[in-house]
């Protein structure tokens, strides 16, 4: 079942800025990674599919819902992390907390209490004398304390140290084992290729490649061939290399990094 849906979703700004004719979809219980370097129209993708633009052409929807007419009841469904994340400043990351509890009203859950142990956060500063992780580790507390079914995530580990990251890592495993959905755009290859079933990879605003990432490394092999002095040294280069000997010569095949295979699709731009 394809619970997000991006069906032939245009928006143009002109000068070749936008997305054009993009088309995917993330199932039940998939972690979908979309992959693009800044512009290539990640971002807005992504807030097509929050309701906060309506598309020109094509559409969007999740869980069946149009995401521009039903964006309300969709934002109740879901939890997001947007790029940049904004904040009431003047709160204590406390009191924002408590707000979000409010509104989700969320009595008698530790869900809260669990991510802020997770993420290593305590909250009862003053949000606008956070550092970028503490908001990022807020944000994460944020869009997971209601225990939606549906995640986005738009760079959710940006401003995280090292081990902060591979704790989210972990935690989208543990979220995809319950069955949830998610989409996670990121500009980190490890982090994708620890935790996506799929991907999709966007360029000018269009859509490149969606596959899983073995299919992805299969159609994107590098084959070498070597020849050496003797077949001896090919004998042993082949074995060291699980190398197709022929005589002298030893055909070697690789299996690209996702990263490799990002930049075969940009030319060596990066992400």
């Amino acid at each position: 079942m394809n619970v997000i849906c991006v069906e032939h979703l245009t928006r143009d700004y002109g000068g070749g800025k936008g997305v054009f004719d993009a088309t995917f979809q993330v199932q039940q219980g998939e972690v979908f990674g979309f992959l693009g370097p800044n512009g290539a129209g990640k971002t807005t993708t992504i807030r097509h599919l929050m309701g906060f633009l309506r598309p020109q052409t094509g559409a969007c929807t999740i869980a069946g819902l149009d995401c521009w007419r039903d964006r309300a009841r969709i934002q109740a469904q879901l939890g997001y992390v947007p790029g940049e994340i904004s904040f009431f400043d003047d709160m204590t990351g406390v009191e924002y907390l408590k707000f979000l509890e409010r509104y989700w009203n969320l009595r008698g859950s530790n869900r809260k209490g669990e991510l802020l142990d997770y993420f290593q956060l305590e909250p009862k500063g003053k949000i606008k004398k956070m550092s970028k992780g503490m908001k990022q580790k807020l944000g994460l507390v944020a869009a997971l304390m209601h225990d939606p079914d549906i995640l986005i995530f738009d760079e959710p580990t940006s401003g995280l140290d090292p081990l902060m990251q591979s704790r989210f890592v972990d935690l989208v495993a543990s979220e995809k084992k319950k069955g949830k959905t998610i989409l996670l755009s990121s500009h980190m290859f490890e982090e994708v290729e620890r935790t996506c079933d799929r991907i999709g990879i966007i360029r000018g605003g269009k859509m490149v490649a969606v596959d899983s990432v073995e299919a992805l490394r299969e159609r994107h092999l590098r084959t070498y061939t070597v020849t050496l002095d003797s077949q001896a040294q090919a004998s042993a280069f082949a074995r060291d290399f699980h190398g197709t000997q022929n005589g002298c010569r030893v055909t070697v095949t690789t299996r690209q990094s996702l990263e490799e295979i990002f930049m075969d699709y940009y030319g060596g731009e990066q992400a």
